[in-house]
């Protein structure tokens, strides 16, 4: 055959450590029909401050490949909710090669056709807060790139029409399709009038949405004669690949002939005509075909070295399928859909039949939420008999239960999920996270039990109430937890993240969890340890720094506030919203040390006020330029420096310049070097360093409590005394003529704490 490569590619992003799905980076790739071999290959590189991360430590990169939907994935181990049905997915984890890049390959061979999903992911790190912009951050990039190689102008079968077929000695095989309408119970394909120099050496192999593989379904024509391969309850509205091939070691032609044969399920005993005037007719997609395919009304084509002949059909004998009742699709919100009945919600099941219904999901849109299903039965319709309602949930099949009363809904290549409601379990309930798009089919059957197991009820037909509804999370992620929609691309998904300890798909594995006390203890250690801005605030209004006093008290209620508001349990009391309390927090504690630091300067009036009714230029100042950068960035580590390290310049400024007009230390005193600033220095030192390098997700309770004493007990110690007004003992002479008169305050230039310490003198010298 003739085969196109096609090749897709995606930006590379940054991974993160997993903690729940939310933190996980999610691909979507689309792999064309008729594709022979898929290939990913995934390339992952470090980074470290804009280059190549040669000295970043080599973490394991785990990625999930699942078609049809997202991965369900669980590397944590945590318990999923009750009634929750986990779809398989391949993980695959990559290993470095380089110091900085490693590349792996995964191939798949006749891949599923549609959306194919990959999620990646670095292992769960220590939980560790760092400050932004404190040091370069190693980045792990992962790109993932697909190289797929598809066949074209794939022959087609049709229904009760021959091809024959010449394979010639380097032909080793032959691929057709066939497409299967809705209400077909069973597909029989056949191989006819095999002639070859060894009897009939090919093997027939039948798969369903791609070509076959190795291990699906096959029959050796050596051994069976006829050649028929039967296929109950295939896949409604897909194609289906047929590969005849020879055995290994046989290089002669082999000439044979194959059929296929459809049974309609819908009319019991009779057979799918065996030609549609038109592919609309047997629902075929527009894509029927090949170049030089069927159009409307066209009878079937004749291949180069084939040739199509109609035959009368035998129906084989089949189940039949009952009518199937649609829903109606309410969509409120994104993943929030209701499926309702018509003349439902109350669904009733007869003795004799099953009642069978569709929900259709589509494609992309619906796969990023989760499928709930939920039945209830009404046991005051049983009458007092011993009935049990079984449901079979499957996909793109309805699965119904026989004459032999089976309770079971799965058929060889067929799987779905069961559910049961009786007199005792009148309630029964079942969650798919990220279901495959297309028909859901669920069958609903009532079953009487027996001495001898489940048998068909007579004259009791039994009331089942049925909802079945789409949402973005599973309970909305419960108490602990917070449901997010999420974006890659064009696709959005919903993922729960857990909080307090709860860990889960749904939020409900509380090996992990904080007790109540535990979190009010935490809640009341950070709220509490803001009290210790009170003896600052004291010290603020006896040294008359009323404005500064301001500020402490200022941010000693929208600390506490703030921190009452941003627990992530139960405990928690939000005075406003969050993003106004956690602004005052980080505004107030920024300005807290600024008007510190420039409290310490000693700046003259005519520097620190512009005018004694409109307030301090510098205080002001810095309130703009912090809410500014508070805006940017509130977590940057300049938000923090920069203001800081401004103010301590002038700070500087203002004791250099005293300094050298004096000719000694300012301050002059040792005591206020020993017993105040030092002090203060260290403690404020303490408190940045335990917040830059220690603070942790599991610690944060208790050291960010620390950080909140050390720093308040820094300010009552750096903040200078007030400065008491002079006290003139007689006016000193004055030199007449050209000169200049300095005044120096005694109390003030000494920068004591106690005035009683020094003689309070204004000294004035010309």
């Amino acid at each position: 055959g003739l085969f196109v490569t096609d090749y897709f590619t995606r930006t590379p992003r940054k991974l993160s450590p997993f903690r729940s799905f939310a933190s996980i980076e999610l691909f979507h790739f689309h792999i064309p029909e008729d594709t022979v071999i898929a290939v990913w290959n995934l390339i992952t590189f470090k980074e470290q401050g804009g280059t190549f991360g040669d000295q970043c430590p080599d973490r394991s990169i785990t990625v999930y490949f699942r078609s049809g939907a997202p991965s369900v994935i669980n590397p944590l181990r945590t318990h999923f909710p009750r009634d929750t049905a986990v779809p398989g997915s391949f993980a695959l984890t990559l290993t470095w090669t380089l110091p900085n890049r490693t590349t792996g390959v995964f191939n798949v061979t006749s891949p599923l056709p549609g959306d194919w999903f990959l999620a990646a992911h670095l292992p769960k790190d220590e939980g560790k807060i760092s400050v932004k912009g404190l040091y370069e951050e190693c980045q792990y990039l992962f790109q993932p790139q697909l190289i797929v190689q598809r066949l074209v102008n794939i022959a087609v079968l049709y229904p009760g029409y021959i091809t024959e077929q010449i394979m010639g000695p380097h032909n080793r095989s032959c691929l057709y399709k066939v497409f299967v309408p809705s209400y077909t119970s069973q597909v029989l394909v056949e191989v006819l009038r095999c002639r070859g120099a060894e009897g009939c050496p090919l093997w027939l192999r039948v798969r369903a949405k791609a070509p076959p593989l190795h291990n699906s379904t096959a029959l050796d024509c050596r051994e069976h004669t006829p050649c028929q391969l039967v296929l109950d309850l295939p896949f409604w509205q897909h194609w289906y690949y047929v590969l005849v091939e020879k055995h290994p070691g046989v290089l002669s032609t082999v000439s044979f002939r194959v059929t296929v044969q459809l049974t309609d399920c819908s009319r019991l005993s009779l057979a799918r005509p065996p030609f549609l005037p038109s592919s609309a007719s047997m629902n075929m997609p527009h894509s029927f075909g090949s170049a030089g395919g069927l159009a409307l009304g066209d009878s079937p084509p004749t291949s180069p070295n084939g040739t199509k002949h109609l035959v009368s059909i035998t129906s084989p004998s089949g189940e039949r399928c009952w009518p199937i009742r649609p829903t109606l699709r309410n969509e409120l919100d994104t993943f929030s859909v209701h499926f309702y009945i018509f003349f439902g919600p109350n669904v009733s099941v007869p003795p004799d039949r099953p009642a069978v219904f569709v929900i259709n999901l589509l494609p992309v849109l619906d796969s990023g939420g989760v499928l709930n299903l939920e039945l209830r039965l009404n046991v005051s319709s049983l009458c007092g008999e011993n009935v049990t309602v079984f449901g079979c949930l499957n996909h793109e099949v309805p699965l119904t239960s026989g004459e032999n009363a089976s309770v079971t809904c799965e058929r060889e290549h067929l799987a779905g999920f069961l559910l049961s409601v009786n007199t005792t379990a009148s309630l029964s309930r079942l969650r798919i996270p990220y279901p495959q798009t297309g028909s859901w089919y669920l069958s609903l059957r009532s079953l009487c039990a027996t001495q001898h197991g489940f048998e068909p009820c007579t004259n009791v037909t039994a009331e089942v109430y049925l909802r079945a509804y789409l949402s973005p999370c599973i309970n909305d992620c419960g108490m602990y937890g917070q449901c997010k929609l999420l974006r890659t691309n064009n696709y959005l998904y919903a993922a729960c993240e857990c909080k307090a300890g709860w860990n889960g798909w749904g939020c409900t594995d509380n090996a992990e969890a904080f007790s109540y006390g535990f979190q009010l203890l935490s809640t009341l250690l950070l709220c509490l340890s803001n009290v210790m801005f009170v003896p600052p605030v004291a010290i603020a209004v006896r040294s008359h720094y009323l404005l500064e006093a301001a500020v402490y008290i200022f941010t000693m209620f929208f600390s506490t506030f703030y921190h009452a508001c941003d627990q992530p349990g139960i405990v928690v009391f939000c005075i406003m919203e969050y993003d106004v309390l956690q602004f005052c927090d980080f505004l107030g504690s920024l300005m807290s040390v600024w008007v510190t630091v420039i409290a310490m300067a000693r700046l003259q009036p005519v520097v620190k006020q512009a005018s004694a009714g409109r307030g301090c230029v510098l205080y002001l100042l810095g309130a703009m330029l912090l809410s500014m950068a508070l805006q940017m960035d509130r977590h940057g580590l300049w938000n923090l420096l920069g203001p800081s390290l401004f103010a301590l310049g002038i700070m500087a400024i203002a004791w250099t310049a005293r300094t050298i007009r004096r000719r000694h230390c300012y301050p002059p005193t040792w005591k206020r070097w020993a017993f105040y600033l030092c002090p203060g220095a260290m403690i404020a030192a303490a408190a940045v360093l335990l917040y830059a390098f220690v603070e942790t997700e599991e610690n944060y309770f208790y050291i960010h409590s620390i950080w909140h004493l050390l720093i308040a007990g820094s300010v009552g110690f750096l903040l200078p005394p007030r400065a008491k007004p002079s006290r003139r003992l007689g006016p000193l002479p004055r030199h007449k003529g050209c000169g200049y008169q300095l005044c120096v305050n005694e109390q003030e230039e000494l920068g004591l704490v106690d005035p009683a310490v020094a003689s309070i003198n204004s000294i004035c010298t010309s």
